[in-house]
């Protein structure tokens, strides 16, 4: 029988596997480690573990074996089937009260079913969020816990002892919510992540192709850009990627071919954004523009055919149109996390979670992939009013918004001169022209659904809540269709 001396157990020795391991022995923790392909072991062991107290298991058993009561193993596996299988492994080996930790980019759904699973059986489960990449998981990620809220005094020293820190030490974790919540607010963390890259690929294409600008001087704009409003860790990369020159001399930037990926928690995000209602337009264009990036040979066709707008002298100097670009990314971007908040204050009354929003924000303050200043202006919107509607309402937001919204609106202008796409710039204008006016056009859209379908419609001069069908033929029945809302 193995000495039972190991704080936690990983499995899973991929890239982010074993800098999470790496981290978590710098914090004093003794790590047992095991992975599907057991040459992996040996190979860390011998080379990124080499002279670390962490030890290696070739088998669930032995690995379960070297681990303190309660157990604690977190799996670091391909998200969907390869989670429920090695839980699978393992469940043999675990006995009441010992804690499974998913810290894949799992579906919350599934974390919601494996948490009610796993308790039938006396195991504690966490599905939690890690964000921060390579770099984030080895020195400091953002974790974003949910799931049995019982497990959570047992792994809160591990995890908040290798978290990121924020400027006063407050750790970027802490207990998100019940069941999937954990997982619910990593994914939109990266619907986050999609808009934000969105909207910066967007102003680099508007300064290109506008001012003609080269990487050397877009390297300088953003290394600018990161010292005010839009310091972040998106903006201080894409400055570094700018200057980074290829073998030849040239930048590397401009060799990359334009076909973006993605691995599906964008998408999973804009259809939780339409389950519940919520308006997540900004992320659902992001989607769609990674969508319509990979239609490459299509679009180089097109390109032979379709014509574009007559090259123009635009009436703004250099430092006007680099400033009004500014604006636009910074508006639009509150915009996008406007719209973040949205979808977690609907999941949370949906599912039942009681979400710390302010918490939530802090958590994303460090580590993580869209860490900024700017995260810090919503934590204190919530500290003033933890109860407020939207985000876009706070006087800090709403100020910043009013204060440039003349240079968002040119920078569009310039877009559609220019005939360069910009549809996260687009919708997150259009959200707040929509969001901000009291009277919309969907009196007619409802009038015209009652004419076709009998779908009723509320009235103005009427209390809420009342519906009412016109015959506007006259030969239409009395009989109305039953309501529906989205």
């Amino acid at each position: 029988m193995p000495n039972a001396s190991c704080d936690i157990g990983l499995i899973g020795l991929a890239v982010m596997g074993q800098n999470l391991v790496l981290n978590m022995n710098d914090h004093g923790f003794k790590v047992a480690v095991f992975n599907r392909t057991v040459s992996k072991v040996d190979d860390f062991l011998a080379n990124e573990a080499k002279g670390t107290d962490v030890v290696g298991a070739h088998s669930v058993e032995e690995l379960t074996g070297l681990l303190k009561r309660p157990r604690r193993v977190m799996l670091m596996v391909k998200a969907g089937d390869s989670v429920d299988q090695t839980i699978e492994h393992l469940l043999p080996h675990l006995e009441p009260g010992d804690i499974v930790i998913d810290g894949g980019n799992s579906l919350f759904t599934d974390s919601n079913r494996r948490t009610k699973y796993l308790a039938a059986k006396g195991i504690l489960f966490i599905g939690t969020g890690v964000s921060g990449g390579e770099e984030g998981a080895r020195f400091g990620p953002s974790i974003m816990p949910g799931g049995n809220p019982a497990a959570w005094p047992h792994v809160k020293d591990i995890f908040q002892s290798i978290a990121a820190k924020v400027e006063d030490g407050t750790p970027c974790c802490d207990w998100v919510g019940e069941n999937g919540a954990g997982h619910y607010v990593k994914m939109v963390h990266n619907g986050i992540e999609y808009g934000d890259m969105q909207l910066i690929c967007e102003a680099y294409d508007l300064l290109q192709r506008g001012l003609g600008l080269t990487a050397d001087e877009l390297h300088e704009v953003f290394v600018e850009w990161n010292k005010g409003e839009l310091d972040s860790y998106l903006i201080e990369i894409s400055s570094h990627i700018f200057a980074k020159k290829d073998e030849d001399g040239q930048p590397l930037v401009d060799k990359i071919l334009d076909t973006a990926g993605q691995k599906g928690t964008g998408k999973w995000t804009v259809i939780g954004a339409l389950d519940t209602g919520q308006p997540v337009t900004l992320i659902g264009e992001s989607v769609f523009a990674r969508c319509l990036s990979a239609l490459k040979e299509e679009r180089v066709a097109a390109s032979k055919i379709l014509e574009g707008p007559p090259a123009k002298a635009l009436d703004a100097g250099r430092a006007a149109f680099i400033e009004d670009v500014r604006c636009a990314l910074y508006c639009s971007k509150i915009v996008s996390y406007a719209q973040g908040y949205m979808l977690l204050r609907a999941a949370a009354k949906e599912n039942g979670w009681n979400l710390n929003m302010g918490g939530i924000a802090l958590m994303w303050r460090g580590g993580c992939i869209i860490r900024s200043r700017f995260l810090g202006k919503i934590k204190e919107a919530f500290d003033k009013n933890p109860a407020i509607q939207n985000l876009l309402l706070d006087s800090f937001f709403s100020a910043a918004l009013n204060q440039y919204q003349a240079s968002w609106r040119k920078a569009l202008v310039y877009a559609v001169e220019l005939g360069v796409p910009t549809p996260a710039f687009s919708t997150a204008l259009t959200f707040f022209d929509g969001y901000r006016a009291a009277r919309l056009p969907a009196n007619l859209l409802q009038a015209q659904r009652d004419y076709f379908g009998a779908h009723t419609y509320e009235r103005t001069d009427q209390p809420r809540g009342q519906f009412f069908h016109t015959n506007w033929t006259g030969h239409g029945g009395r009989v109305s269709s039953t309501t529906y809302n989205a």
